[in-house]
């Protein structure tokens, strides 16, 4: 009746979204790629590079709205990728 909890399941949602542990705007990265920085970076930097690509193919054959949706895709993507990169960086330096 009194046996110690040995319980080490998971603690939910929260429990499993919060690990590895990171701080401030960093939580709004998923776990699963916080844990992947740089294979995920890379992969937006080209995810952004072949978005970018299509609204330059948009815009040559005048779809413009097209072309506003690729190349904010585009740009969303690259920022991104350049965050996850500068993360795994300060983070590499750091330990």
């Amino acid at each position: 009746m009194n046996a110690s909890n040995d319980n080490t399941g998971g603690k939910g949602l929260r429990g499993w979204w919060l690990s590895p542990p990171r701080s401030g705007w960093q939580r709004l990265i998923a776990p699963w790629e916080y844990r992947h920085l740089r294979f995920f970076g890379v992969g937006r930097l080209a995810g952004g590079g072949v978005a970018g690509a299509a609204g330059l193919i948009c815009l040559a054959y005048d779809v413009y709205g097209w072309a506003a949706f690729f190349l904010v895709i585009a740009a969303l993507n690259l920022a991104g990728g350049y965050w996850f990169l500068t993360i795994d960086r300060s983070a590499s330096a750091r330990g």
